[in-house]
């Protein structure tokens, strides 16, 4: 059979899509939905926690193409701008700029009436079991999954204290088992790797070029890296440090070098929180994945950027995507490009096991 006869093997194939938490690295989401959209796959579930929660969400919504276009767009002024600092004891941002961007583009959207079938996974500290949304709202939802523990302030329905599924179940296959689909997509975003994995080593050399100069563009606008975490450490020290003393005479009496010398060791106890909480999530994905295999897995190394590295969307983005032109065309039977290093393949679970769920 000539290759222009053969069939298409994706076309009216069914997948069941999970999504998994991880921060920024999240955006490649988005590619890897690209990709299977690309290829006529039809999505018929959508399982997401975190980040996963929300990119699934808002596309079983309709509203993908404006939110990529809206992050693709943000730079490192944005993302300051979007740290809700809070004087919460219970996490250092509301997060209430990011959900009313959300409330903008979905709207009052309620989970039962979107067209592909949504579960978005959060943890109840109170019981401390996870909790699935299969219904109500969808913002709430997001909201719930989203409330990284210490860094964003958790929702409190009734007598539960909803924070980020992330802390139990960073990559939720379950809920898509039941979903009658031709395979199971799994994209882990927070994986293992041997050695540190950099953004540009899995990127091909024409998309590495594009994010080099989106980084001297950003540069040249004289706004760089190390002027957004400072910004950023300065709000982290008002909520961290800030709670432990209030008094503000106290605080007008400190110097401008200690103010200085609190900022850097305040951010770096929120930094610690965050990669603490990636490393959990790294291994507890492990264990999903040993337990309930799915057909397709989709690693992106933890290493690539920082969960707070929102303004890199593009980058991820493509990331995303062109992992799942290696991913998809290995299980159609194809070769694929095979940019990037074999070195840094993250490698499989060696030993099975089950995983225990609590469903609320």
């Amino acid at each position: 059979m000539s290759q222009q006869q053969e069939p298409d093997h994706s076309r009216d194939k069914s997948v069941s899509l999970v999504l998994g938490s991880g921060g920024a690295r999240g955006y490649a989401h988005i590619g890897v939905i690209e990709e299977l959209e690309a290829r006529s796959y039809k999505v018929v579930a959508i399982s997401g926690c975190s980040m996963g929660a929300l990119v699934g969400g808002v596309y079983a919504a309709g509203k993908l193409a404006a939110y990529r276009d809206w992050v693709c767009r943000l730079d490192y002024v944005d993302v300051l701008r979007l740290v809700d600092v809070t004087w919460s004891p219970m996490g250092a941002m509301r997060a209430n700029k990011i959900m009313g961007k959300l409330e903008s583009l979905i709207g009052d959207t309620r989970i039962e009436d979107l067209t592909i079938p949504v579960t978005t996974v959060a943890t109840d500290m109170t019981r401390q079991r996870e909790v699935w949304f299969q219904s109500g709202s969808l913002l709430e939802a997001i909201r719930a999954s989203i409330a990284v523990p210490g860094v964003i302030t958790p929702v409190h329905r009734g007598d539960q204290v909803l924070v980020d599924g992330g802390l139990l179940n960073p990559l939720p296959i379950i809920p898509t088992v039941s979903a009658q689909a031709d395979f199971v997509l799994a994209v882990n975003v927070t994986a293992h790797s041997p050695r540190p994995v950099s953004l540009e080593e899995l990127l091909p050399p024409e998309e590495v070029a594009e994010e080099q100069a989106r980084e001297q563009s950003r540069d040249a606008d004289g706004v760089d890296f190390a002027s957004w975490i400072h910004g950023v450490r300065g709000a982290a020290r008002r909520l961290i440090d800030g709670l432990g003393n209030s008094d503000a005479d106290t605080q007008r009496g400190n110097s401008e070098e200690e103010a200085l010398e609190r900022d850097r060791r305040e951010w770096g106890r929120l930094d610690m929180v965050l990669a603490s909480f990636d490393i959990t999530q790294a291994a507890l994905a492990k264990y999903k994945v040993a337990g309930y295999p799915p057909d397709v897995l989709i690693e992106v190394p933890k290493t690539v950027c920082g969960a707070y590295e929102f303004y890199r969307a593009e980058a991820l983005i493509s990331l995303g995507r062109h992992l799942a032109v290696e991913a998809l065309d290995r299980f159609e039977g194809r070769t694929h490009p095979g940019w990037g290093s074999s070195s840094i393949v993250v490698e499989a679970p060696t030993q099975q096991g089950q995983q225990g769920e609590d469903v609320s």
